[in-house]
């Protein structure tokens, strides 16, 4: 069988001053150092490709501006279009648009969202994220392939929560976790690597690494 790297890139940080849970909400872009992200991360693989690694042939973003602007310098680095899949767009959550801390989640009407946190019960389940998500890098491998061949690569531009819902399907994990212990930093790559439509490998790294001391840690973002 041929095999194809999917790399699940996580958006850079955004602009969030208020510290909102911003969810699928429309115009939250990166900030400067998130700018910073996105552009290491180009970076990264201009470097691979110069050092005869090879370069992802197909990119692939969710719908939502932060993450269309982490995946602009990488198309412009490497030629490449940025084709739009909702399939890999932020989870749904109850509590979008809200400042999360102590006395909103004490608020009566928030309860019922917290009958089933192993679901979740505040937002879309773990199992249908990683579906989604898995739906779509198995349309970027074949794409990839298609381009580039075996040991093609391919970038998919997502979310913290899907990227790490999908991951942990890849491994045969349990899909209910706490959110504190996410291998997901900003700007991280989860790379899937294929055998056909089998996910055989799963490597992480953090090329935006020297940007993440002092970075934006908003929980759910």
């Amino acid at each position: 069988m041929s095999r194809v790297t999917v790399h699940l890139l996580r958006h850079g940080e955004v602009f969030n001053p208020n510290g909102v849970l911003y969810g699928r909400l429309p115009e939250f872009h990166l900030s400067e150092r998130g700018r910073a992200m996105a552009v290491m991360v180009a970076e990264h693989f201009a470097a691979a490709a110069k050092n005869g690694a090879g370069a992802p042939v197909y990119l692939v973003a969710s719908p939502l501006t932060r993450a269309q602007e982490t995946a602009a310098p990488t198309a412009a680095a490497l030629g490449l279009e940025i084709v739009t899949d909702p399939r890999i767009i932020e989870a749904e959550n109850h509590f979008e648009g809200l400042v999360m801390n102590k006395a909103e989640l004490a608020k009566p009407k928030h309860w019922p969202y917290f009958v089933n946190p192993f679901k979740p019960s505040w937002g879309e389940a773990y199992s249908a994220q990683a579906q989604r998500m898995l739906e779509a890098a198995r349309d970027a491998r074949r794409r990839a392939f298609e381009i580039g061949g075996d040991g093609a690569q391919a970038v998919m531009v997502s979310h913290q929560l899907p990227i790490w819902s999908t991951r942990r399907s890849a491994e045969g994990k349990r899909l209910w976790h706490d959110p504190r212990n996410r291998e997901c930093t900003l700007a991280s790559l989860t790379s899937l690597t294929f055998d056909g439509d089998d996910v055989v490998d799963v490597v992480y790294s953090e090329p935006a690494a020297a940007l993440l001391p002092g970075a934006a840690t908003t929980p759910g973002a």
